[in-house]
């Protein structure tokens, strides 16, 4: 680890000299996080480990080899944004390299320390920095547009990715577009959407932006308020995990209460923030709960925390429910609560606030989290002055893309999560906003790259490419009936940093379509097309 931490140390100091002036503090921040992860890789380099065919070795010493510049990546990049990490993607560059604390990566130096089917040393991590600007000279150009198309064409062409597909592959040091197939025309994107809810919602509020929940007592009647501002990550378990605690917020309201002497209250909430229908087009649905400025838990009946659930058929009714009892265990007797609406002359008593925007994109991101999706594209609309309803976060998605330049011609943004079919997005915008979001000019929309779900590590992607690009490609999937999409950055093997988007139409076979898109990304790392 010590060889590996001074290895690099150097190229970044390097690196982010020549990247961008702006981003020199961030290399003193890899060293401190390669050394608190070792532990928490181990059981994943065992299972690569043991992988006996040839063809997988070598994909095991590119992946790691990737993996080890996208630490590099990350470190010159995106740390400079902020300190922010949930579940995105540094923590799995990180992980991947104190894997290869074996003896090689930069220098090559010695034997690898493991048994002949194991991983050899990884390659260096100057590619990668040099492709965003750095100083060494061993990287080639950006791919070429007929190079592309040799290798993308006939995968795109596979039967199983439906009768209508596109495709864009952008170089994201330069923003220039390498390789397009349709790339203006817009298709239904599914998931993917919540890439342009993640930068509406950035460049709407910050990165910062943090979400209050708030309790608020009406001194002439003594109501007590639950007052939702609209955090989907409000907790009710007694490991809150970083997110805001409703436990917490009812034992500082009981302790406030108590100072004044009341120990009865009539119990009230206010979901009033959110206008219009809580029910998504799609209808009740275990993907996503009723819209709601007041949750708790996402709504779950369950012990889940991602993924599709059963959900509670009224959230704010049953979160202030959940508060009542957390208020009975210290002493403070409620009425049955009801809705309601804080006046202006309510004391707040407590308040417990979300973590920064950027965790919440990052956590949706990740593990394509609808109900995050819609909450975001709401408070978008709220700081946009649309209605916080579902017509309002798509017309304040467009607003705020508007103002950044972005191509959206055809795009149609009618929820935040994707999961409504009359959205359209087309490949050029999705891989402009990949783009913008490695703008230096715009720091802010980072947590957009660094919650992509990484290849065989993390989120949504945590199960595929495990024989392919794992560590190598991030990307954001998409899936609905019909419908298989895929958005990300990947390096490939020259070390230049590439933008791309698929998006499929009319599939037949949600596997066979995943399956290709995947072969698709793993190819476009794999080129060495400059």
């Amino acid at each position: 680890m010590t060889r590996f931490a001074n290895a690099v140390r150097p190229r970044l100091a390097r690196a982010a000299g020549a990247v961008r002036p702006g981003l020199t503090r961030a290399k003193d921040a890899v060293q401190p996080y390669l050394l608190r992860t070792v532990a928490a890789v181990k059981p994943q380099v065992t299972r690569l480990a043991r992988i006996p065919r040839p063809e997988a070795v070598r994909t095991w010493q590119y992946t790691a080899g990737a993996a080890t510049a996208g630490l590099a990546l990350a470190a010159t990049v995106a740390t400079a944004a902020g300190p922010w990490d949930s579940s995105g993607q540094r923590t799995a560059e990180r992980d991947r390299a104190v894997a290869l604390e074996r003896t090689g990566g930069t220098d090559h130096g010695g034997a690898s320390g493991t048994t002949a089917a194991g991983p050899r040393p990884a390659p260096s991590a100057p590619s990668v920095l040099t492709a965003l600007g750095g100083g060494a000279n061993t990287v080639k150009s950006a791919p070429t547009g007929q190079a592309l198309a040799t290798v993308l064409g006939p995968l795109l062409g596979n039967t199983a990715l439906g009768t209508r597909h596109t495709a864009a592959v952008v170089d994201v040091a330069t923003g220039k577009r390498l390789y397009g197939a349709g790339a203006g025309t817009a298709l239904t994107p599914a998931s993917t959407t919540k890439i342009a809810t993640a930068v509406a919602a950035l460049s709407a509020l910050g990165d910062d932006h943090r979400i209050v929940t708030r309790a608020a007592l009406e001194a002439d009647t003594k109501e007590l308020v639950l007052v939702g501002g609209g955090d989907p990550t409000l907790t009710a378990r007694a490991d809150a995990g970083g997110w805001a605690s409703l436990r917490e917020l009812a034992d500082e309201t009981a302790t406030a209460l108590k100072k004044r002497g009341i120990t009865t209250v009539t119990l009230s909430y206010d979901k009033t923030l959110y206008a219009g229908s809580e029910i998504h087009p799609i209808g009740v649905n275990d993907n996503l709960a009723p819209v709601s400025a007041l949750m708790v838990d996402e709504a779950r009946t369950d012990d889940t925390a991602s993924g599709p659930a059963p959900r509670t058929t009224d959230p704010a009714a049953d979160a202030t429910r959940t508060f009542a009892r957390f208020l009975s265990d210290h002493g403070i007797r409620t009425t049955s609560p009801g809705p309601s609406k804080a006046t202006g002359r309510a004391e707040n008593l407590a308040e417990v606030l979300s973590p920064p925007l950027s965790a919440l994109v990052e956590r949706m991101l990740t593990n394509s989290d609808n109900d995050i999706a819609e909450a975001l594209a709401r408070q978008t609309a709220v700081a946009d002055g649309q209605r916080a309803d579902f017509a309002g976060g798509g017309r304040a998605i467009r607003a705020q893309l508007k103002k950044l330049g972005l191509p959206l011609a055809g795009a149609a943004f009618h929820d935040g999560s994707g999961l409504d079919r009359a959205d359209r997005l087309t490949a050029d915008l999705l891989t402009s906003l990949l783009v913008k979001a490695g703008d230096p000019a715009h720091p802010n929309l980072r947590p957009v790259l660094t919650g992509l779900p990484v290849a065989g590590f993390t989120g949504t992607l945590t199960s595929r490419y495990t024989d392919g690009a794992a560590g190598v490609v991030r990307a954001k999937t998409g899936t609905l009936t019909g419908v298989n999409t895929l958005a990300g950055t990947v390096v490939d093997r020259d070390g230049q940093l590439l933008a791309f988007a698929f998006l499929t139409s009319d599939t037949t076979d949600p596997g066979a379509a995943q399956s290709a898109l995947d072969r698709t990304a793993s190819a476009l790392a794999a080129c060495g097309c400059g």
